[in-house]
């Protein structure tokens, strides 16, 4: 039990910062860890250089990861930290300008030479010149306590001060009143082979909460209380993580082998890394030489009679654009992941964005028409892989599914479904003949489809009596022989889009959070913006003030009723993390004037930010202003 005075707290933001070599993923992914099992709701924002090692005391080396928990649902990764662990001058310079006046600075002092303090800019150390007398500021050395603790390990001092973050991991493990336990077997699994250094490491985390409790530069320690979520079996999931389990799941739910062709790029590849620990659940995984290689080993796979997959991020689908459209000549199912990143070209890799949308709808030669979806959420790619695969299977269709950097690498609760509840994906290949020719023989036709789908049987090479041609020339209706017809041309084109407007018919309505049903405004998001607009939607509505909120999950084909959606509001919001993609399809489709929020900073939209511009446009519609 702990001497000190307990405050309870009904939510707290957290961000770890330093340089990208002083381990501060690791300990904000320890940290929610620990803070998951207590039963907070969470939601976290990994951020961090591209570069493997980037320059130490630089800003473009700085890495952080922040972590919003809470006793009640949480929406996003907050938009500022309650407290600030700077590891170094740079990763306070870097990060001030976000912490609101009176949050809590905790600053490694030991870091603060006059060689690291001049490298940022700084003329004097801001812990001294009063500079941060707006903060509540706890200057502490870090690293000597972490040296001095582990003064008996026959250890370098180096060796010792990398223990630093496991330091401050237990300083702030005792100030949340969160447990070590479950970081004590995650290092004993992580340095099994080194028992050193699984002692320092152990000995640092031990010593950091130690000195919470012994220290006076803490005169109280904090509680937040575990928010209350529907009963089951939950984990914490990343959005990468989610993504991988679905697709096997789709996989064992419709009997399909799985094949990922691959070729690793960042924030991609971790899909990759967790599906290639999954043989035992008939997955194969293909590390490829290129992104082409990568695709056209998943179509090949499709081709056989396989789930083909394919994960990428934007420069990669760019690069799969040709084999994606002769997947949709083949008429055969594939599911593209693209893990969305900054561009254009490698733009920024470890960054979100949102500006593949029109890439992804628009970007192949001829009339190629593919189903596009999205997920809203880490734990929402679970269920988003699942749907694709049943697009792509039912259809016989390329489904690319639209993630991106903030989805693949935050984390939040998810509750492990129980497999009775999960929805079936019904699989028919075809067997044998399913049409007559003209003197009344039994023949297979490769390209008679199903009334109801429009999609083409499903043949597996092999199988006797359905020898076909398929391949990127056009072929006959029905027959599948090569043709140049023009009106046979038009033919096929017309049902190839027919297909994926059809699929529209098996996706749900858009469904509208409006609960006064008195809204003006209809804030509408598609993908990851979910989370900031549904916080800023409720940040309005404590106002008094009445806004309607959507989410597409589905961008192609739209669900059936958005257009008598949009119509239905004087005026629409679309905020995207691209230069308004999404608003430029609405307003064609639908003839609305829809009003675009953009932003392309890598980052995710402030709830706050959200805030004042739907209260702005509310002012407006209420004036009457267009």
């Amino acid at each position: 039990m702990s001497s000190k005075p307990l405050q309870r707290l009904d939510r707290v933001v957290i961000r770890f910062a330093g340089d990208s070599g002083d381990g501060m993923q690791l300990t904000g992914d320890r940290f929610t860890s620990e803070t998951a099992a207590l039963g907070n709701d969470l939601s976290t924002l990994p951020n961090f250089p591209a570069e493997i090692r980037a320059p130490a005391g630089t800003l473009p080396g700085v890495s952080s990861f922040q972590l919003h928990f809470a006793d009640h649902d949480v929406l996003t990764p907050g938009d500022d930290p309650d407290v600030l662990v700077a590891m170094n001058p740079v990763a306070l310079k870097a990060n001030l300008g976000d912490l609101p006046r009176g949050s809590t600075i905790i600053v490694n002092t030991d870091e603060f030479s006059k060689r690291n303090l001049t490298k940022v800019g700084y003329a004097a150390s801001p812990v001294e010149d009063g500079s941060l007398e707006s903060w509540h500021v706890h200057p502490l050395p870090l690293t000597s306590i972490t040296v001095e603790a582990l003064a008996d390990f026959g250890l370098t001092r180096k060796e010792k001060e990398r223990a630093k973050n496991m330091l401050a991991l237990g300083l702030l493990s005792w100030m949340y009143s969160r447990p070590l336990e479950g970081t004590e077997a995650f290092l004993r699994a992580k340095f099994a082979k080194a028992p050193e250094i699984l002692e320092a490491n152990l000995t640092a985390l031990r010593a950091g909460f130690n000195y919470g409790e012994t220290t006076e530069d803490f005169a109280v320690r904090f509680e937040v209380a575990p928010a209350t979520m529907p009963p089951g079996t939950y984990r914490t999931i990343t959005g990468n993580a989610a993504m991988a389990l679905g697709l096997v799941t789709a996989a064992q739910r419709s009997g399909l082998p799985l094949v990922l062709g691959s070729y690793p790029i960042t924030p991609a590849s971790d899909i990759l890394h967790t599906l290639s620990g999954m043989k035992r659940y008939g997955v194969t995984t293909l590390q490829a030489e290129d992104e082409i290689a990568a695709v056209g080993m998943a179509l090949g796979a499709s081709f056989g009679g396989a789930l083909g997959v394919t994960s990428t991020s934007g420069p990669g689908l760019a690069l799969k654009a040709e084999t994606i459209g002769l997947g949709v000549s083949t008429e055969l199912p594939l599911v593209i992941l693209d893990i969305q990143r900054g561009g254009p070209s490698t733009g920024l890799p470890t960054k979100t964005e949102q500006s593949d949308l029109l890439q992804a709808i628009h970007g192949r030669n001829g009339e190629s028409p593919v189903a596009v979806i999205a997920p809203q959420s880490p734990s929402d790619c679970f269920d988003i892989a699942l749907e694709a695969v049943r697009m792509a299977a039912t259809y016989r269709t390329p489904v690319i599914v639209l993630s991106d950097g903030y989805l693949a690498n935050g984390s939040e609760p998810w509750r492990v479904p129980d497999v009775a509840d999960l929805p079936e994906v019904n699989v028919e290949f075809a067997t044998g003949p399913n049409d007559t020719d003209a003197d009344g023989k039994a023949v297979f036709h490769p390209f008679l489809r199903d009334p109801e789908t429009l999609a083409r049987p499903w043949a597996v090479p092999g199988t006797a009596g359905l020898e076909h041609r398929i391949g990127g020339i056009e072929k006959a209706n029905i027959t599948g022989h090569i043709s140049y017809d023009p009106d046979n041309h038009d033919l096929m084109t017309r049902l190839r889009q027919g297909k994926i407007d059809g699929i529209a018919d098996t996706i749900p309505n858009l469904e509208v959070d409006d609960p006064s049903g008195e809204a003006r405004v209809l804030v509408l998001g598609w993908g990851s913006t979910y989370g900031p607009i549904a916080a800023a939607t409720r940040l309005v509505r404590a106002t008094g003030i009445p806004v309607a909120r959507a989410h597409l999950r589905h961008l192609n084909p739209f669900p059936r009723n958005l257009g008598e959606v949009l119509h239905a509001y004087d005026r629409v919001i679309v905020p995207e993390m691209n230069l308004g993609q999404l608003a430029l399809l609405l307003r064609g489709t639908f003839l609305v004037d829809v009003q675009s929020h953009t932003a392309v900073r890598g980052l995710p939209f402030p709830a706050s930010e959200l805030a004042e511009v739907l209260h702005k446009a509310v002012a407006q519609s209420l004036e009457g202003v267009q």
